[in-house]
């Protein structure tokens, strides 16, 4: 008996030094961590943020940033269910404790120490997860989850546990950029909560935990188990009663994608103002009701995204086939979920096997079945949900491929006919310069289960098509003022979200060839009739190896006047404009356009445009060609404002703007009731016609001649590709709008196409769209410019009583020379002064 109580007192004593241990840890963890812990106060004035948006110039919607998908809902309004379910899902004992729930806690300090001192999951209460998400970092480690201990218990002292779980519920991350309850209710079923159904409450419940992995759109089969195990709690809670358990689980998954719709495409630009955004404004930027007024006009950017998307399509259709984006998808859930691997599931299927059973009868449920085909298509119906359109794209899923017919399913489960005229195209991709042999029935190109890309054409026909691998991009600016009005960094931003317009630096090639010769035209020391030899060269490039440029055509022509050169992109010409120029000359004149020195290659090959420019750069020297020679930079950001549609305007715009009657000393310039700063100008009048004038030739007999398709005379450009042909460009432009399209592959392969085929397409389909019904814009012929008569062989003036000749423009200040008269061979025989050439002999 004596033992036994000396035991029982033992155990007491020990109880009560463990307690009196573990009270004085918290008390010591207390004091330390408390001096640093943030106020939980300010949870009482806490609000709501406003979200980043973005608009094109005249007002229509092109982005949002930021919390935005957050619909803040009160306590009063969170319909009972969605509140049994979060708490089934996440805290049981929430209404009981006190911030801290000590089972859970154990559990953490388990994992705590089989981990070695990382906080792996587990142990949060809603509370804590609440100082968590608005007070702490997110950061798994010791010495934050006692802070959250700290804070969680703090709070319970400031908040009744109505405002805490309101904080909770508006601020979790719920997936798919939703962030609360009410948002996520709107993302996932386009419906307010109090309109969900109970299986929608428990998926919606399901979500805080991991909303990527638990996502209904992205993984739909482990969504249902998760949802089911919520049910399955609430059930043996006492939630609900053993009838609408039966009935939730079984109820198939709903969810769809529903985006915040803009009104213009422009997610690059949108992006690019996001980072402007951040950069002036900070976290703020998100938060404070900031409104970004663009440059971009609403009716050019669609043609910018339409034609480059279009473009590049062909271009890939040209090179083949590379096949499906995914093979053998299931048709049904059922059959999907018994291929769905279970890992991070272990606690929901660890409970009963009933929640395994539950989750395949909902998959049975959720039975879709399309016209057109027998038999359940909901796994296919939720991969075409979950798949992501990119540009033109629309995903599909082949059904069958009955000789030369391909039948798919598409995204409004529709069961459509691809004919063969529209897939015929899909050779086997070999390399950008071969393709292998066609086919010649349906299911050579792909077979039942594969996903495959279609594009619908205005008379609603399907055409099987692809991701491109080759990229491009647009960029539109007003040459007046440098404003980028239209702008598209590749084939489509969800697909890449690198913008190529402003972040690729590529080898311009040809496209620079203008600027050379500008600098020629602008020295004094030659003229659009100057005489070069396109006659082969050899030169030491710094190694042992001799530098042999070439024409792109491999032949050389001789003695060639400038304005011909440019026009058919001799390379050899260009290199000798540029050796006669110097290239300190050059590069410190080329500084005019915005091109760095120290960007520029300080060697020959800078003629054939072997600096690494963006488009942006490239289009924005562009402009000041088409400005007749002021240097106007690039913008974006038109105006910002703060708060609500007519908010405070915190930002407006000053550019350098043209002004072609302002005296050279000049600075500012009125307009429309505000001042802006004068364009200096950079190329002199006469130069920047003449320039004009010869890159009209380029369109009317160059490389450019398929533009003449628009039918209009103002128009201007040059094409251009670089080495091995890994860059295809075109520039051009009206007095109106300069565009400067590119083409390439982001890993720099080569794409086996001139600028001519791949850039100058693209090109003319956007610039027919953006120019219809516009009056041509062609600039004034300066007084100082005259015409002159010239041969076209020497470049000379000919005499009034010279015959034949050609017209060229020239500076009123530097006209060639005349031609000696000269007369006939039989003249010179008959007067006996054979060889002289020369009338002047025969007297």
């Amino acid at each position: 008996m004596k033992l036994i109580r000396n035991i029982i007192l033992s155990l007491f004593f020990m109880l009560v030094s463990l307690g009196g241990g573990v009270a004085l840890a918290v008390v010591g963890a207390a004091l330390y961590f408390a001096p640093g812990l943030p106020d939980v106060r300010q949870l009482q004035d806490f609000e709501l943020h406003t979200p980043l948006r973005i608009y094109t110039r005249d007002a229509k919607l092109i982005g949002e940033f930021g919390e935005e998908r957050r619909i803040p809902v009160d306590f009063a309004n969170i319909p009972q269910p969605m509140i049994d379910a979060l708490i089934a899902a996440e805290d049981q004992s929430y209404f009981e404790h006190s911030g801290v729930d000590p089972r859970g806690l154990a559990r953490a300090a388990v994992e705590l120490a089989q981990s070695g001192g990382a906080i792996q999951s587990g142990g949060s209460t809603i509370t804590m997860q609440v100082a968590r998400n608005y007070l702490l970092t997110l950061d798994q480690t010791f010495t934050r989850k006692i802070r959250e201990i700290l804070l969680a218990l703090q709070m319970e002292q400031v908040l009744d546990k109505e405002a805490i779980f309101e904080l909770y519920v508006n601020k979790i991350f719920l997936g798919n950029r939703a962030y609360g309850i009410a948002s996520a209710s709107e993302t996932y079923y386009d419906k307010p909560l109090g309109e969900l159904s109970l299986a929608q409450t428990a998926m919606i419940a399901g979500l805080p935990k991991a909303p990527s992995a638990f996502n209904p759109l992205a993984n739909s089969e482990r969504s249902l188990i998760r949802r089911n195990w919520i049910l399955f709690r609430m059930r043996e809670l006492g939630f609900i009663d053993q009838d609408a358990y039966q009935q939730a689980v079984q109820e198939p998954i709903t969810a769809e994608r529903h985006r915040t719709q803009t009104e213009v495409d422009a997610a690059y630009v949108s992006e690019m103002a996001r980072q402007y955004a951040v950069d002036e404004f900070g976290s703020d930027a998100y938060t404070r009701g900031y409104r970004i007024y663009t440059t971009l006009d609403s009716e050019i950017q669609p043609y910018a995204k339409q034609a480059l998307a279009d473009g590049l399509l062909a271009y890939d259709r040209r090179h083949g086939w590379r096949g499906p984006e995914e093979r053998n998808i299931p048709a049904s859930l059922v059959e999907a979920q018994e291929n769905t691997a279970t890992q991070g599931l272990e606690e929901e299927l660890g409970e009963s096997p009933e929640i395994r059973e539950t989750a395949r009868q909902a998959a049975e449920r959720s039975q879709t079945e399309v016209d057109g085909f027998d038999g359940d298509v909901s796994n296919w119906a939720q991969v075409l949900q979950n798949t992501p359109r990119y540009g033109l794209l629309d995903p599909a899923i082949v059904v069958e491929t009955p000789g030369r017919e391909m039948r798919v399913m598409t995204q409004d489960n529709q069961i459509r006919t691809i004919g063969w005229e529209n897939m015929a195209w899909a050779q086997p991709y070999l390399s950008p310069r071969s393709r292998g042999e066609a086919p010649t029935a349906a299911g050579q190109i792909a077979a039942r289960g594969d996903l495959v890309r279609v594009v619908e054409d205005e008379n609603n026909t399907l055409r099987l098509s692809q991701r491109p691998q080759v990229e491009g991009s647009l960029v539109v600016q007003d040459p007046n003022d440098g404003a980028i009005v239209a702008l598209q960094g590749g084939f489509d931003f969800n697909a890449s979200k690198f913008n190529r317009a402003v972040q690729a630096q590529r080898q311009s090639g040809s496209i620079f060839k203008p600027f050379i010769y500008v600098t020629a035209l602008h020295s004094g020391e030659m003229t659009a009739a100057t005489i070069i030899n396109d006659s082969p060269l050899v030169q030491a490039d710094g190694s042992s190896a001799l530098w042999r440029p070439m024409n792109s055509s491999r032949d050389f022509q001789g003695p060639t006047r400038l304005r011909p050169a440019l026009a058919r992109s001799r390379n050899l010409v260009t290199i000798r404009i540029l050796r006669a120029m110097g290239l300190d000359y050059t590069i410190n004149y080329l500084q005019g356009f915005g091109f760095a020195p120290e960007r520029l290659p300080n060697g020959l090959s800078l003629a054939l445009g072997s600096a690494n420019l963006t488009p942006l750069e490239m289009t924005n020297a562009y402009a000041i060609l088409a400005n007749g020679g002021f240097k106007v930079h690039p913008w974006y950001i038109h105006h910002v404002t703060q708060g609500e549609e007519d908010g405070e305007v915190v930002y407006r715009a000053s550019p350098r703007v043209v002004c072609e009657n302002c005296p050279p000393e000049q600075e500012k310039v009125e307009i429309d009731g505000r001042e802006f700063p004068v364009a200096p100008r950079v190329v002199e009048p006469e130069a920047a016609y003449i320039i004009r004038d010869m890159l009209r030739d380029v369109i009317e007999r160059g490389t450019g001649r398929a533009a003449l398709s628009l039918e209009r005379t103002d128009i201007v450009g040059k094409t251009g590709t670089t080495n091995d042909q890994r860059d295809a460009w075109f520039a051009g432009f009206n007095s109106d709008l300069i565009a400067t399209v590119w083409v390439g592959k982001d890993n720099n392969e080569s794409i086996a196409e001139y600028g001519a085929n791949a850039a100058l397409p693209i090109w003319i389909s956007f610039m027919r769209d953006a120019l219809e019904g516009q009056p041509e814009a062609w600039p004034e012929q300066p007084e100082s410019v005259v015409s002159a008569r010239i041969d076209p062989d020497t470049g000379r003036r000919l005499n009034d009583d010279q015959s034949g000749g050609i017209s060229e423009l020239f500076d009123v200040d530097q006209l060639p020379d005349y031609q000696p008269s000269s007369i006939s061979q039989e003249v010179e025989e008959m007067s006996g002064s054979q060889g002289t050439g020369s009338p002047e002999s025969i007297f």
